[in-house]
């Protein structure tokens, strides 16, 4: 007999895990009661048999086969009916809104005698005494029987009002502005009619255009208004001025009183 130690030794090289002797073997460790125990069998569940088919049943089962057209002679092969596909419907694209450039100009507000005016400043600053600009209003006020002294009716109205930003500044805005800065000013100090000199004054003042030279406007917060061209345009183009004089010979009644007549 060989030795616990070897047998051991033995068995694991031939991959023996659990062995069990038939005898008691000398110099042998004590056997485990549990490898004595019998091992209890596993249940395994039936495996159902297959269902034999029998040929009156194959019989019985309907056997649907594929139906041949056969094209017959003349006749035109049809044709799957195709589904039109619907066309996705047109998306109204919506015209970006594009907000105008803001105007630029320059207007004061001066007043003479029973008048105000409102005049383009050519150069945006305000007049000079020697400005060749002023000494022609100063002729226009002489020729109408009003003071040709003017005073100033606040700081000029420059616009764009700002130089950045995000605020509105577009014609409209201008519009706005002009008129409720001047109809401020004139509820102040009331005058008979309103000189609106230079296309800025006639455009954002009394709404009109250059078609307006030297006629007369309704405004409504500023009342009575008269329409002449700018100082600068009267310079460059002398023969406006005829005009000019003929308007006013119709609009200087507004002003005039019988002491001045």
């Amino acid at each position: 007999m060989i030795p616990e130690q070897r047998r051991r030794a033995y068995l694991d090289a031939m991959q023996v895990a659990t062995w069990l002797p038939r005898t008691e073997l000398p110099f042998a460790a004590a056997s485990r009661l549990e490898l004595l125990e019998p091992q209890q069998e596993e249940a395994f569940e039936p495996v159902p048999e297959p269902v034999a088919v029998t040929p009156a049943a194959v019989r019985e089962a309907p056997v649907e086969r594929p139906k041949i057209e056969i094209p017959r002679p003349g006749a035109q092969p049809r044709q799957a009916a195709v589904e039109p596909v619907a066309e996705p419907e047109p998306v109204e694209e919506k015209p970006a809104r594009v907000s105008a450039p803001p105007p630029r100009f320059s207007l004061q507000l001066l007043r003479a005698g029973d008048c105000a005016l409102l005049v383009e400043l050519p150069t945006g600053q305000p007049f000079q005494s020697r400005d060749p600009a002023y000494i022609l209003l100063k002729d226009l006020l002489r020729a109408a029987g009003l003071p040709d002294s003017p005073q100033l009716l606040g700081e000029p109205v420059r616009w764009p009002l700002l130089v950045r930003g995000n605020m509105d500044q577009g014609p409209q805005a201008a519009l706005e502005f002009v008129q409720s800065f001047v109809a401020a000013r004139l509820e102040e100090q009331p005058s008979t009619c309103l000189w609106l000199v230079g296309l800025p004054a006639i455009r954002f003042a009394g709404e009109g255009d250059e078609h307006s030279y030297n006629c007369e406007l309704q405004v409504e917060g500023l009342g009575a208004c008269w329409a002449l061209p700018g100082l600068e345009l009267l310079m460059e183009e002398p023969a406006r001025k005829r005009e000019l004089w003929q308007a006013m010979r119709r609009v200087r009644q507004r002003w005039l009183t019988p002491a001045h007549s």
